[in-house]
C-alpha cells in the first residue's frame, strides 16, 4: 500500500481526533442549536458523497450492462441498507446526542453505548473510503486520486462535529478531558480499520466494485435517515439543521465535482 492510499484512509480518522480534541478548548457542554448544526452538516456530507463518489460511479462502472446498468448499485445500495438494520438490531448502542432510549434497556455503561453509537456509524464510512480507494488502485477509470481525496476530506470534515459530540457529552459527565479525549478517537478508529480491510477485500474481487461502492452508499444513507435526521429534526428550531444538512451537501457536491 503506498503512502497516497495511507494518508487517504487517515484523513477522516484525524478528522475525528481533531474533533475530539475540541474538549480541551470548548466549555464542557455543547449549545442545542450548536448540536443541530453539526449533525445536520454531517448528514448534508454523507449524502453527497453517497451520490457523487460512490452510486454514480457504482453505475458508470456498470455501463456496459446498457440499461440494466442500474442493477449492481440498486443491489448494493438495498444490500448496505440491510446490512446496517441488522448490525444495528444486533449491537446495544443509543442513537448520538441521545439520552436512554424509550423501551430499551441495557446494562452497559452509557459510555460504551455512546461510543458504540457512533462506531456503527463510522463503520460505512470507513468502507467507503476503502472501496474507492480500492478502485483507484485496480486502475477503475471512474475513480481518479482526486476524486478518493475528495471522498476522504468531505469524510473527515463531517467527523470533526462526531468527534466533539463524544468527547464533550463525556466531560460533561466530570470525565477527565484526556479520558474524554481518548474515547473520542476511540470511535473513530473503526474507519481506517474498515477502509484497509475494504480494501484487501476489494483486491480480491475487483469485479464487484459496482456492487461494494452502492453497499457503502446504503449503508451510509441508513446512518443519515435513521440517526442523523432525527437528531438534527428534534424539537424546536430544527430549521437550523435543515439549512446545515444544505450547507453540508453543497460543500461535498463541490469538493467531489471540483477534485472528481
Amino acid at each position: 500500500m503506498n503512502l497516497q492510499v495511507l494518508r487517504g484512509i487517515l484523513i477522516p480518522f484525524l478528522g475525528t481526533s481533531l474533533g475530539a480534541a475540541c474538549v480541551f478548548f470548548m466549555k464542557e457542554k455543547l449549545n442545542l442549536h450548536v448540536q443541530r448544526a453539526l449533525t445536520g452538516f454531517a448528514a448534508g456530507v454523507m449524502v453527497a458523497a453517497s451520490i457523487w463518489s460512490l452510486l454514480i460511479p457504482a453505475i458508470e462502472q456498470s455501463e456496459n450492462m446498457g440499461k440494466l446498468s442500474f442493477i449492481p448499485a440498486a443491489v448494493g445500495f438495498l444490500i448496505g441498507i440491510l446490512f446496517l438494520l441488522i448490525l444495528d438490531e444486533l449491537i446495544p448502542h443509543q442513537h448520538l446526542n441521545s439520552s436512554e432510549q424509550e423501551g430499551v434497556e441495557s446494562r452497559l455503561p452509557r459510555t460504551i453505548k455512546l461510543v458504540l453509537a457512533v462506531t456503527l456509524h463510522n463503520i460505512p464510512e470507513g468502507m467507503a473510503v476503502g472501496v474507492v480507494y480500492a478502485g483507484m488502485i485496480y486502475g477503475n477509470a471512474q475513480i481518479t486520486a482526486a476524486g478518493a481525496l475528495a471522498l476522504s476530506l468531505g469524510i473527515a470534515i463531517q467527523n470533526f462535529p462526531e468527534g466533539a459530540i463524544i468527547s464533550m457529552p463525556l466531560r460533561a459527565e466530570n470525565m477527565k478531558k484526556s479520558k474524554a479525549f481518548l474515547w473520542g478517537v476511540l470511535s473513530g478508529a473503526a474507519e481506517p480499520v474498515g477502509a484497509l480491510l475494504t480494501i484487501l477485500a476489494a483486491g480480491i474481487v475487483v469485479p464487484a466494485l459496482p456492487y461494494l461502492l452502492s453497499f457503502a452508499a446504503g449503508a451510509m444513507i441508513y446512518v443519515v435517515v435513521e440517526e442523523l435526521i432525527p437528531e438534527m429534526s428534534a424539537g424546536k428550531h430544527s430549521n437550523i439543521g435543515t439549512i446545515a444538512f444544505a450547507v453540508g451537501f453543497t460543500v461535498m457536491m463541490i469538493l467531489d465535482v471540483a477534485l472528481g
